[in-house]
């Protein structure tokens, strides 16, 4: 396994970057010195000019690593030409071996490990036999120092390198799991959002449009007989469109009722609640609809009320849609540490194991349908309280809403 980066590297060094500088000054500092000490040895003659060119052209060589273009090609091929070039000075004049140290790590940042692990091996073989060549005798250190220095070196870095590519290899892990992480958390959002609008249009909007679906009905009907009361009608229905209206902007930016915009008084869920059961017993409404109000109220927060105001909303729009009750009682009790609401009919009733089930369902209600009771079910649930649906067939309708006074 080896690192690349843009230049094509692919050796286990390159991430280094510190590296080339200090092996360049080192290198040539090593060829300089090995060079004076070939002068000094053998002086300048036909031998002595070769070799200081083939220093020169060494020297130059790895100088222009950095410089060349970026080829897949060209790590292997400024390998070969460096190390031939070192190897037939090291024929010539033995102490250019000790340039082989930095050039092996050279190498090890420019070839993946396997390629890089062969030249070293080659370049150890011919330091030995450089060494072995000057040397009186079989000397086993020349022997054992540079297989033992380029066996150390190698497995130091190679561990090195598999290190880092673990580390690599978690951080990316890390990476991806931030990533898909943020991705489900904004999916999640906009879930959440997507219900809630959802729920909140149903249980405030809903019950309008059905008020007004009322009275133009009954519009219709007084048109001709009573033109009078029929304007009335209109009139009604248009205010009551014009507050529906400022209540979808107010649920879209999150905000509370038009009813409880203005009033965190005490009295002001019971007003809205007497203006609800108003609104939704107009001319054309069939059942009696009665508001009951225990305990002393008290002022309650602005998303404990707001809950409140449209759970009512959408459990009285689901009664004068669905149940064909007669009757039905809104009861709204101030308990001392939570506020319960209450909204009974005598309909028709239903199965509510069917909303229980819908509830722990994974798939979404029919579009249009199906949202007023789980809304309100998840709307208590949000705000740390309780929701019930009671019903059975021909045994009419309870909705219940239980929050605490202090919102969790």
């Amino acid at each position: 396994m080896s690192v690349s980066d843009q230049t094509g590297v692919r050796g286990i060094l390159a991430p280094v970057a510190r590296l080339d500088r200090w092996l360049a000054l080192v290198f040539i500092v090593l060829v300089v010195t090995s060079a004076v000490r070939y002068l000094e040895r053998h002086g300048l003659g036909a031998d002595g000019v070769l070799v200081l060119t083939g220093a020169a052209l060494l020297t130059v060589a790895y100088s222009l690593r950095p410089l060349l273009p970026t080829r897949s090609w060209w790590p292997t091929a400024w390998v070969v030409t460096v190390t031939v070039l070192w190897a037939l000075l090291t024929l010539a004049a033995p102490s250019f071996a000790w340039c082989a140290v930095p050039l092996g790590f050279a190498v090890l940042q420019v070839l993946p490990f396997r390629g890089a692990l062969t030249v070293v091996v080659l370049m150890t073989a011919l330091v030995t036999a450089a060494e072995l060549r000057i040397a009186d005798g079989v000397d086993p250190t020349v022997i054992a120092g540079p297989i033992g220095i380029a066996l150390v070196t190698v497995l130091v870095y190679r561990a090195l390198q598999r290190e880092s590519a673990a580390r690599q290899a978690l951080l990316d892990e890390l990476t991806d799991a931030q990533r898909e992480l943020l991705q489900a958390q904004h999916r999640a959002g906009a879930l959440a959002e997507r219900q809630r609008l959802s729920r909140e249009i149903h249980d405030s909007v809903g019950q309008r449009l059905a008020s007004i679906t009322l009275l133009l009905a009954a519009t219709e009907q007084d048109w001709d007989r009573r033109p009078d009361l029929a304007r009335d009608h209109v009139g009604v229905a248009a205010a009551t469109a014009r507050d529906g209206l400022a209540e979808v902007r107010r649920v879209v930016h999150g905000l509370p009722p038009v009813e409880l915009a203005d009033d965190a008084s005490s009295g002001a869920l019971p007003t809205a609640l007497r203006r609800l059961v108003d609104e939704a017993g107009g001319p054309g409404a069939g059942p009696d609809i009665g508001l009951y109000v225990h305990g002393d109220p008290v002022p309650l927060a602005a998303d404990v009320a707001g809950a409140l105001l449209r759970s009512a909303r959408g459990a009285l729009a689901n009664a004068l849609e669905h149940s064909g009750a007669r009757r039905v009682a809104i009861t709204l009790t101030f308990l001392t540490d939570e506020v319960r609401l209450d909204v009974r009919d005598d309909g028709r009733g239903f199965d509510s194991e069917t909303v229980a089930e819908a509830s722990d369902s994974p798939q979404p209600a029919r579009a249009g349908r199906g949202r007023g009771l789980q809304g309100i079910l998840d709307r208590a649930a949000g705000l740390g309280g309780r929701a019930f649906i009671e019903s059975a067939p021909g045994d009419g309708t309870t909705v219940s809403v239980e929050l605490p006074l202090e919102g969790e």
